[in-house]
């Protein structure tokens, strides 16, 4: 695993390196302490698998720094961001720009051990005070407008957004509907479509302000 530490506080880097290798002991660590050195590593070394990315780093405006990453990135390696902010409105515009997961700073390791996992697995983090907020908040572009386009979903697919909305990978989601993980991709796709959204992250927002990140899904396959 080759994961770039993107972090303008060494301290923290020294820290969050230590709790990476109880995710993997075999963990390669590559560091940047701006912007313009994290871009320049994610150009360079196309070893690297994962980003962990604090946004308040010096270089660039924080929402410039992640776009240019989620563009020089390969689109299957994901940016997890790890921020002393869990701001709704930072949050969901991370997720709109290509964050995988949003990770606070006050997290335990455990929390964040377990957050990393999750999204490794292909699932996605994000914080349960983002989660609990009401549907009629809005998204992140001031939209909503979701409850019209989940209307059109079939029960199985909504069965497979609540198990999105609460950050589960298609495995899972397969475990726990007896369905083949092929067969959770297709609905995910029609899911990703019918609400308008390009990524399973915004899907996960779009499943909370649903109110469905809650929801007790069939567990017997159909």
């Amino acid at each position: 695993m080759y994961i770039l530490i993107a972090d303008d506080h060494e301290l923290f880097r020294d820290g969050l390196r230590h709790v990476l290798t109880q995710l993997d002991a075999s963990v390669t660590v590559f560091e940047a302490s701006d912007y313009p050195s994290a871009i320049a590593l994610a150009d360079a070394e196309p070893r690297i698998n994962t980003v962990l990315l604090d946004l308040g780093m010096p270089g660039l405006p924080w929402n410039e720094g992640l776009q240019t990453l989620r563009q020089k990135l390969p689109s299957e390696v994901p940016i997890i961001v790890l921020s002393a902010s869990d701001d709704r409105r930072h949050v969901l515009q991370a997720v709109n720009l290509g964050a995988a997961g949003f990770i606070p700073k006050t997290s335990s390791s455990r929390v964040m051990l377990s957050a990393l996992k999750l999204v490794l697995s292909g699932g996605v983090y994000l914080p349960p005070a983002l989660l609990d907020q009401s549907p009629e908040h809005g998204y992140a572009d001031g939209g909503g407008g979701h409850d019209g386009a989940a209307s059109f979903l079939t029960p199985r697919q909504r069965e497979v957004l609540v198990l999105l909305g609460q950050g589960k990978s298609n495995k899972e989601i397969a475990r726990v509907l007896q369905l083949a993980e092929g067969t959770v991709k297709l609905h995910v796709t029609a899911i990703l479509k019918a609400l308008n959204v390009n990524n399973r992250t915004r899907a996960v927002v779009a499943a909370s302000q649903l109110g469905l990140t809650n929801g007790e899904p069939a567990t017997a396959g159909r």
